[in-house]
């Protein structure tokens, strides 16, 4: 039975899982309001939620923390300061409760709840969260980039939008809401062979829109109707983008399935895209509940159960790595 605990940016989470199975899976998401991450009060946010996190965990499986045989946690990459929140709470749980520990890659945690969800193995893996979009294979043990943006990740591209046209809440999700019903409006789009580049698309969407606000019409309507139309772009240009990615390095790996995972891949947009793709081609397409493709303490138990033989360590051999690539690890 392993305790999962994910601290790696905005979300602290924690989750328990036995053989496979989800127990437990509950957490609680830092939301700035006006500014992107500070990464100190992300950190002070999950310093003050973990005891009660982890008291509502155990509750709901049901289970104490003697029955717990190993705590996994989130050891890269991430904001450094939100890492260490997890890390220092694991070993003092572990110290305290005479466990080991186990270090998990965050990317590798999605992967992987989103591989035993979907049931498809050896897929071609996108990646597409915050700070990370990354076309991803599994070959002799170790992970193999096939493409990944060459400057920030998607879920950032969106974030980062959002800050500009002032979102009070600027995420993904919300701006999703507010394309609802967008005209397309031409915005950059920047494939280099199987890598992306999302700050060109960032730049102009931004001009568009503020040369949006000064055609003259009343300021709250031109600001309304500017916002969807940019946002609806930015999404159907960026998403274009990553199917087209996603398509060729198919037809490269020959590969008999797709999943898509990490917080991005949440958006329904994207996954009908991506399955349409699929069915055209003939492959599997998965990808997991919402709930396991936004950060989630979970997906780092279950990927915690998976290495636990050889990934086990003493508490104090343990850190983290803020700049932890998957195709850092070995996996045999």
């Amino acid at each position: 039975m392993i305790l999962g605990i994910e601290s790696t940016a905005h979300t602290l989470g924690m989750g328990i899982v036995h053989k496979g199975k989800v127990l437990s899976n509950i957490g609680d998401t830092y939301k700035p309001r006006n500014e992107g991450i500070i990464p100190r009060k992300a950190a002070d946010h999950h310093a003050e939620k973990f005891a009660e996190l982890l008291k509502a965990n155990l509750e709901k499986a049901g289970v104490r923390m003697e029955d717990v045989d190993a705590i996994a946690y989130s050891e890269g990459p991430g904001l450094g300061a939100c890492l260490k929140v997890g890390l220092v709470g694991a070993k003092y749980l572990a110290l305290k409760y005479g466990k080991k520990m186990i270090g998990v890659n965050h990317p590798f945690a999605h992967i992987k709840i989103a591989e035993g969800i979907s049931g498809i193995s050896n897929p071609l893996i996108l990646y597409v969260s915050g700070g990370n979009t990354q076309l991803l294979m599994e070959k002799g043990g170790k992970f193999r980039v096939l493409g990944e943006t060459l400057d920030m990740g998607i879920g950032n591209l969106f974030d980062a939008f959002g800050r500009e046209i002032g979102m009070e809440y600027a995420h993904g999700a919300g701006l999703a809401k507010l394309a609802e019903g967008g005209k397309y409006v031409p915005l950059p789009y920047v494939v280099k062979g199987m890598n992306l580049s999302f700050s060109g698309l960032l730049t102009q969407a931004g001009k568009v829109w503020r040369a949006g606000r000064s055609m003259g019409r009343p300021a709250n309507e031109v600001r309304t109707h500017g916002k969807r139309d940019v946002a609806y772009s930015l999404f159907e240009t960026s998403f274009a983008m990553l199917c087209e990615v996603t398509e060729r390095a198919l037809f490269l790996t020959r590969r008999k399935g797709v999943i898509v995972c990490g917080g991005v891949a949440q958006n329904r947009r994207l996954q009908g895209m991506l399955r349409s793709m699929c069915k055209e081609d003939g492959v599997e397409f998965g990808v997991a509940p919402d709930e396991f493709n936004r950060d989630n303490g979970a997906m780092i138990a279950y990927a915690g159960e998976l290495i636990m033989k050889k990934g086990m360590r003493k508490p104090e051999e343990c850190g983290v790595d803020q700049d932890y690539r998957v195709d850092k690890l070995r996996l045999h």
